[in-house]
This record gives C-alpha cells, sequence and structure tokens, in this order.
C-alpha cells in the first residue's frame, strides 16, 4: 500500500542510484536506431542554475521518450573547462589576499585550477543527478581529459595544414584585468555617461586654411591621440580638395601625420574630420589596412598588458594607468591651449562579459581560424536541408551571421586550457601534436578559446578521430538543444568544425530556447537578489515538480519563472499519487502478464470506451508536439488529462461502476481498462516526471520478475479504439455534471442532499442517453431524477444550462428562499447596470465611430448575453 504522502526526499534519490545500477542510462550498441543528443556540457565554475535545469530537463524528455520507444538513446554528459570563467572564479578569490595569477606563477595556477575543476564538476553531476537527467554517465567527459586534448591538437594541427589556421597580427578587444584577447561575441557593449573632447590639431608647416592654423577633432578616449597616425575627412566635403596630402602634428607630441580622404567619415559628425589611431581602434585599423600602401601611416601600441602607458609614449606617461593618463593628457591640452570644449556624451562602450572589464582595441599576434571557408559549407548545409531550425528565427540569425563572418580570433592570454601546440625559435614556427626535436624550441604560451574545444564535442566525445563503434551510432546527433544566447557561440561552430573535419553536419535540427525571467519579467541577477536556486526548490518540491515547470514553462522566447508554478507541479505529483492510492484502495492493479490478454477493442461499457479514446488522443497529440519541440504544449496536456480527465472525471465516474450492487461484468472491466489505462498514462507520463511515476508504476504493477518503467515500451496505441459515440454521450454527461456541480457549489447545497433535476429544452436522445446513466448522475451530480417539464425555472429554482438546455433544480427545503430571492434580484441589478453601460457605449456616435470593429462586435454579443440572462432572472423572480 502506498505511503499517505508522497515523500520525494527519500524516494528521487533511492531511484536515480537504482536506475544508474542496473545499467538503465547506457545506450546498447546492437544496431538499433540511435537517438543521441549532446549535453550542453556545464562550465566547472561554481552550481548549477534555472537555465542548466532547462537546458537538460527539454532533452532528457527526449531521450526517455526515445528510449522507451526501442531506440539507443543517448544524452551525452559532460563538463568544460571554462578557461576564462574558471580564471574570473580563482582570480576573485586571490584578489581578496590582494594576490592574482601571477603571483602563483603558471604551474602553481593550474594545480589550483585543477583543484577547482575536479570540485565543481562532482557538485555540477550530482546535481544533474539529482534532476533525474538519464545521462550515459559511464561515458562522461570533460573538455581537457587527456584523449579530448590529444584530439583538439590534432584538429588545431589538420587546420593549419589545410591552411585554415594562421598567425596574424591585428586588433583584438583586450582585457587588461585578465590580460587576454576575448571573442567579439563576449563583448558586452553598455552605455556609459562620457565626455566628447574636442582638441585643436595645428596645421604643419605654415599652412592654414581660410585663415585658420589648425583644425578641430573630437575624442572620447583623448589617451589615444598619443598613438595618432593621421587625420581623415570624407571625399566630398568640399574642405577636401584644399586639405587632403596637407599635415598637421599631433598635440602634445608634435609628430606630424597626414590628413587622407576615406569614405568612412561621418561629414555630420563633430568638425566632420576624425583622428586615425590604427592600434587602437577597429575601423582606424581598417583604414590602416586601405591606405597603408600609399601612405606612411604609423601604427603605435600605447599599452602594455595590463592598461598602462607604454615606452611608446612620453616618459612622463610611461607607466600610468590608461584612465590615470586621460586626465593628464587633458590637462595638457588643457594647458597648451588646444582643449577647445568639453561636452557630456552618452555613448557605448565596450565591457567583458565575464569580469565587467573596460575593453581596449589592442593590436598583438593573435591564432585565427579563417571563416569563410567554413561558413560557405554551413550556409550550403542548411540549403540543402541536412540541418534544420526549429524556430525560423534561428535560420535568419545563422545565415546573418554566417554572410557576414569574421576570422576567429583562437588564442587567449591565460593557462588554464588548451595550450596551442606550436613552438618558435627565432623566427621558426613549428606546429605539430608533439613538441620538435632538438633544441631552442620555446612552446606558445598561449591557450585557445574554450568554444574552439566545445566545437569538437559531439564527435570527440564518441571516440573521434580514432573511431569505433560510438561515433559510428551516435554521430551525427539528432538534434541540438540550448539557450539561444550560445546560437553562434557553439551551435555554429559545431557546425563549422564537424562539416569540416567530419564531412556530416554534428545534428539534424538545432533547437534554441529563451532565457529565464523572474516572474516580473526581469532578468535574474545576484545584484538584484532575484536569482532562483534549482536545488533549493527541488529540495522544497521535488525533482518532478521542477522537471514539470521547465517543460510546461518552455518557449522559443523568453520566459517568466516564478515558485507559484513549481508549487502548481507539485501540487499535481500530489494529485497523481492520490490517484494511485484511490486506485489501489479499489484493488485497482495491472498484470504484465495480461498486458497481451488486455483487448481494448473488447471493452464495453460507455465510460471504459470514452477513456480510452482520450488516452488515445493524448498519446497521439503529445507525440505530435514532442516531435515538433513543443514541450510547453504536451505538458499542458499530460497536467490537464491527468488532473481533469482521468482524476476529476474517469475515477469519479468509475465509483458506481466498482460500488456495492455494480454488475460484476462491468466491474471487472472496470478494474481492468483502469489498471490497464493507468499504467499506460505512467509511461507517457514518465519522460516530464520520471522519479513519482516509476515509484508508482512499480506499486500498481505485478510482475514475476524486476522491471523498469523508464525501460518498458512507450504505448502503441494505433490500434486503440476512438468510440466516437462514447466520446459524445461521456462528454455530454460531463458537461452536465459539471454545469450542476457549479450550480448546487454556487447555492451552498449539501453534497449528501440528492434532488429531482428537470430537463427544460433538451432534445429527447440527449435526454434518453443521461436518463439511461441515472446511476452516475446520481453518484458524481446527486441527482435522483431526470424528468421533463416545459415550464421555466422559478424563484427559488436554480438553473445549469448545457448546450441550450436547462436542468433545473428545485432548492424548496434546500436553502434560504428569502436569501436566495435576494441573491437573484441582486443579480438581476448587476446585469442590467452592466447592459446600461453598454447600451451607452453603442449609443455614442463617437464610440460607433472610433472603436474597432472587433470591439464594437464583442459588445453587441455581450448585450445579447446579458438581455437573455435578464430575461431568465425576471421569470424566475416573476417579473
Amino acid at each position: 500500500m502506498l505511503e499517505t504522502r508522497y515523500d520525494f526526499a527519500a524516494i528521487e534519490p533511492r531511484l536515480g542510484e537504482t536506475w544508474e545500477k542496473n545499467g538503465c542510462f547506457t545506450p546498447p550498441l546492437d544496431g538499433r536506431d540511435a537517438f543521441a543528443v549532446m549535453m550542453p556540457p556545464p562550465n566547472v565554475t561554481g552550481t548549477l542554475h534555472l537555465g542548466h535545469a532547462l537546458d537538460n530537463t527539454l532533452p532528457d524528455i527526449l531521450v526517455r521518450r526515445a528510449r522507451m520507444q526501442g531506440k539507443a538513446a543517448l544524452y551525452q554528459p559532460g563538463t568544460d573547462h571554462a578557461s576564462i570563467a574558471v580564471h574570473v572564479v580563482l582570480e576573485r578569490q586571490w584578489a581578496k589576499e590582494g594576490k592574482t595569477r601571477f603571483d602563483f606563477g603558471r604551474e602553481k595556477f593550474m594545480e589550483k585550477a585543477w583543484e577547482w575543476k575536479d570540485h565543481s564538476a562532482g557538485v555540477i553531476t550530482s546535481q544533474l543527478r539529482r534532476l533525474g537527467i538519464s545521462c550515459d554517465w559511464g561515458n562522461e567527459r570533460f573538455t581537457m581529459d587527456m584523449a579530448y586534448s590529444a584530439a583538439v591538437n590534432k584538429v588545431f594541427v589538420d587546420l593549419h595544414e589545410r591552411g585554415l589556421i594562421y598567425r596574424g597580427q591585428r586588433l583584438v578587444n583586450w582585457d587588461p584585468k585578465m590580460q587576454t584577447a576575448v571573442s567579439d561575441l563576449e563583448v558586452k557593449h553598455k552605455e556609459v555617461n562620457g565626455h566628447l573632447w574636442h582638441v585643436r590639431y595645428k596645421f604643419a608647416d605654415g599652412f592654414k586654411y581660410k585663415g585658420q592654423d589648425g583644425v578641430e577633432i573630437a575624442t572620447t578616449r583623448p589617451e589615444t591621440i598619443l598613438a595618432d597616425g593621421a587625420l581623415a575627412i570624407h571625399p566630398e566635403d568640399k574642405r577636401a580638395k584644399d586639405l587632403v596630402g596637407k599635415h598637421v602634428l599631433v598635440p602634445v607630441i608634435g609628430r606630424r601625420i597626414e590628413i587622407i580622404a576615406d569614405e568612412m567619415v561621418d561629414p555630420e559628425f563633430g568638425s566632420g574630420l576624425v583622428k586615425i589611431t590604427a592600434a587602437h581602434d577597429f575601423n582606424d585599423f581598417g583604414f590602416y589596412q586601405r591606405h597603408k600602401g600609399e601612405h606612411d601611416i604609423p601604427l603605435i601600441n600605447l599599452l602594455t598588458p595590463d592598461g598602462k602607458m607604454n615606452e611608446n609614449c612620453p616618459k612622463e606617461y610611461v607607466g600610468m594607468d590608461r584612465f590615470a593618463a586621460r586626465k593628464k593628457i587633458v590637462a595638457d591640452l588643457d594647458g597648451l591651449g588646444q582643449l577647445m570644449k568639453v561636452e557630456d556624451h552618452v555613448h557605448n562602450v565596450g565591457h567583458a562579459e565575464r569580469d565587467d572589464t573596460i575593453l581596449e582595441p589592442y593590436l598583438t599576434y593573435q591564432w585565427y581560424v579563417k571563416g569563410e571557408p567554413l561558413a560557405r559549407k554551413c550556409l550550403e548545409a542548411a540549403d540543402k536541408g541536412d540541418v534544420t531550425f526549429v524556430n525560423a528565427r534561428d535560420e535568419k540569425v545563422y545565415r546573418h551571421w554566417l554572410e557576414n563572418i569574421q576570422d576567429w580570433c583562437i588564442s587567449r592570454q591565460l593557462w588554464w586550457g588548451h595550450r596551442i601546440p606550436a613552438w618558435y625559435k627565432g623566427d621558426e614556427i613549428y606546429v605539430g601534436e608533439q613538441a620538435p626535436k632538438g633544441e631552442g624550441w620555446v612552446q606558445d604560451e598561449d591557450i585557445l578559446d574554450t568554444w574552439f574545444s566545445s566545437a569538437l564535442w559531439p564527435f570527440v566525445t564518441q571516440g573521434w578521430p580514432n573511431g569505433g563503434e560510438r561515433l559510428g551510432a551516435f554521430y551525427p546527433g539528432k538534434v541540438i538543444m540550448n539557450g539561444r544566447d550560445i546560437l553562434f557561440f557553439w551551435d555554429i561552430r559545431m557546425m563549422m568544425m564537424g562539416l569540416e573535419l567530419t564531412g556530416k553536419a554534428p545534428f539534424g535540427a538545432i533547437f534554441t530556447h529563451g532565457l529565464i525571467l523572474d516572474e516580473h519579467g526581469q532578468k535574474m541577477s545576484k545584484s538584484k537578489g532575484n536569482v532562483v536556486d534549482p536545488m533549493e526548490l527541488i529540495e522544497q518540491f521535488g525533482s518532478d515538480a521542477l522537471r514539470l515547470t521547465m517543460a510546461t514553462i518552455s518557449s522559443s522566447e523568453d520566459m517568466r519563472f516564478g515558485i507559484s508554478k513549481v508549487e502548481q507541479s507539485r501540487n499535481f505529483c500530489t494529485k497523481l499519487w492520490n490517484a494511485a492510492r484511490f486506485m489501489g484502495m479499489q484493488d485497482i492493479r495491472h498484470r504484465m502478464e495480461d498486458e497481451k490478454a488486455f483487448d481494448p477493442m473488447a471493452v464495453k461499457h460507455v465510460v471504459n470506451r470514452w477513456v480510452l479514446g482520450e488516452l488515445k488522443a493524448l498519446c497521439e497529440q503529445v507525440d505530435r508536439h514532442l516531435d515538433a519541440y513543443e514541450f510547453n504544449q504536451a505538458a499542458q496536456l499530460v497536467y490537464q488529462f491527468t488532473w481533469g480527465t482521468w482524476c476529476d472525471w474517469y475515477l469519479e465516474l468509475t465509483k458506481p461502476l466498482l460500488g456495492e450492487g455494480a454488475d460484476n461484468a462491468v466491474k471487472a472491466e472496470t478494474k481492468a481498462v483502469a489498471g490497464w489505462g493507468f499504467e499506460k498514462l505512467l509511461r507517457v507520463l514518465h519522460p516530464f516526471i520520471p522519479f513519482i511515476t516509476e515509484e508508482l508504476w512499480q506499486h500498481h504493477v505485478v510482475a514475476e520478475q524486476r522491471q523498469f518503467l523508464m525501460l518498458r515500451a512507450w504505448p502503441h496505441y494505433a490500434a486503440w479504439p476512438v468510440d466516437a459515440e462514447a466520446k459524445r454521450k461521456v462528454d455530454r454527461l460531463v458537461a452536465v455534471v459539471g454545469a450542476i456541480r457549479q450550480a448546487r457549489t454556487m447555492n451552498k447545497l449539501s453534497p449528501k442532499a440528492e434532488l429531482k433535476v428537470f430537463a427544460r429544452g433538451v432534445a429527447g436522445d440527449v435526454l434518453a442517453d443521461l436518463q439511461g446513466e441515472i446511476t452516475l448522475l446520481r453518484a458524481v451530480a446527486g441527482v435522483s431524477e431526470l424528468a421533463t417539464r416545459e415550464a421555466p425555472a422559478g424563484v427559488g429554482e436554480a438553473v445549469a444550462v448545457v448546450e441550450g438546455g436547462e436542468y433545473i433544480l428545485p432548492l424548496e427545503g434546500l436553502v434560504d428562499m428569502a436569501a436566495e430571492r435576494g441573491r437573484l434580484q441582486r443579480e438581476l441589478d448587476k446585469q442590467r447596470q452592466e447592459m446600461e453601460k453598454i447600451n451607452g457605449l453603442l449609443g455614442n456616435p463617437n464610440f460607433a465611430a472610433r472603436a474597432p470593429a472587433e470591439v464594437l462586435e464583442t459588445n453587441r454579443a455581450r448585450m445579447a448575453e446579458l438581455a437573455e440572462n435578464v430575461g431568465k432572472l425576471e421569470a424566475m423572480l416573476g417579473k
């Protein structure tokens, strides 16, 4: 017998351990159809958040269903080394002691990073297990394990040999705090209240233009003046013919630089001339690339890696922080009389996504992957349908990003990660999987961008480059599923690497979901105090409740989340548990040896035939929605069916069929249908709420040998009967019972009070059907008799209306008639007031002329409804 209360805190961990111990998550390699999904590997930087819960619940729903469908179902687990994220975590810890990684050195830092990884990865995997994620834990991978690292080195070498990886000097986004390049995609642009400094550049060689000895230039970064290499003017600017080719002197340092024409200049901004600082601005670097062959444009880097002014500056600036240098040069310009004015100016400034440091465009040598050749293959794969998109928006983003791709900077000046397999000796560079022979070679200090190794996840986790059964079975995968924020960070780069290195798209479809917001639509952040810990929710409500909530709110758009939704899901689990307890008390079980003997087509009673049809419809719709990745609709269906159709109606309707005096054949059939149907319902519910369904299944099913629900077959429902006549009859019965129950509740009738109900305006065949089920009506609606009459309802009578027919409930002797008359009068007054209000609107010429057609129609329809209600109330009051 089931316990009174579902103790998820005890049951869920026990079942998780039992499944894993019995190898339930390990996919068979026996040639059957495969269904493989790659887990977006969580960063080893702490614990899971709600986004991880969503990221992993949705794929697990599909994988659990696929496993029950008889497929070799794989959800590939693992963690990502998350280079810069781990650096940020450790550096924050050491900052409290006034230290940085440079105080420890590379070797000691790596020891600390591995210790952190071992701790964090263990926490993350235990949390995923607690959430019920059915991963192939025996093949768990880490992006820096030995085999994975060897594969990363091979990929770098192979792509270098193909001419797809090269080393070059270009501008990058530089984080002076972490002292590394960061990806363009990891730059967070924020509006900053800054200034626009207007500075006078004097002409060289005594030149004057219309009596002026110089030009005015506006800049938001005056410290970069020290690296100016040119001024630029639009070629169609009327001043261009006189100014192009002339020279000016850089303020403070007096370097001669040329005025050059270029269409990038906005003639409407500032004075219509701009300064060119090619080593510290991306647009200016592009200008330099266009003109360096014809003009002598110096390329001057002002900064050290930690954001201080270097030896290319005047000595009084050397060693100053970049922002201190900004203040100094402004003061120096003012002292020279060349600071013309200062304006407040709001502009976008790039910040590091991880540590919020203001980034600098920085000239340095880095390693790059050529974008265009790889992008071309990705676009061709989409054109041919080798990869499809669940959300049309994602395909637009995918194509736009690939059609405008830039070369990818893959080197990072950090320590935790895959060290670049390149060695230097003088001007020689050697790239190989192993260090070159001979002395004097020094390995590159840089590591690879985390996304470079993550891009190999679908095939390296399955044994590439060595091949084997797993690679043949599980690559390519069925679908990739993650938040839309990493579509280009991860999904597109997996496409690039998969197509280039294996010749195949790594997955057949791309599905992305939105971000989880709080219940007010605000992004969750620690600073706002609205972050919700999924593990705390699991401790309070259980894993199943959180999983069902994740599925219910799932959307391609951003989703609002509130704890009340998890409570609602917990209540659903309680409802299911209580339904199982009721069936247990009725000795309703399902015996596995009877599985094949049970014939749905032989079921006779109308209620039982109805529920079989409803169950089949549920299975069909759940499959259709899950096939389309419509998790929220599938979850809402199973919720509504279980709570409403099964618990509130079917089990309620079975009570008279199972009670004393019931026909033995009907009783036996009802037990068989309820037992068989509940077992199938548990199968359908299992992917969403695996723990409670497994526990209930173990109690509900009688089997000679121990089995697991998660390994049972998904319902084969094609041959189940759909009895249209049974559906019509029972749906109407449900509607009538619901209306009568509502009328009884409104009038505060005792649940035990039986009463004769009169039908008015009800079709003869409908009445006959209902009268034929009077036993059910008495049991679930307290209707002792159903008769007909022509007279409308009067005072002291309640009316339930279904499909235009009235079901009149005499209340005399059951309720306070004076109070009832008062209630009816108040309702009549209320309806009349609303009629007057709408009538006033419709009679207003201005409203009638300006209101949308649908608003007018809605008001007219409501007016007609009110008129009918008023007529009925007046009749009941004898007016």
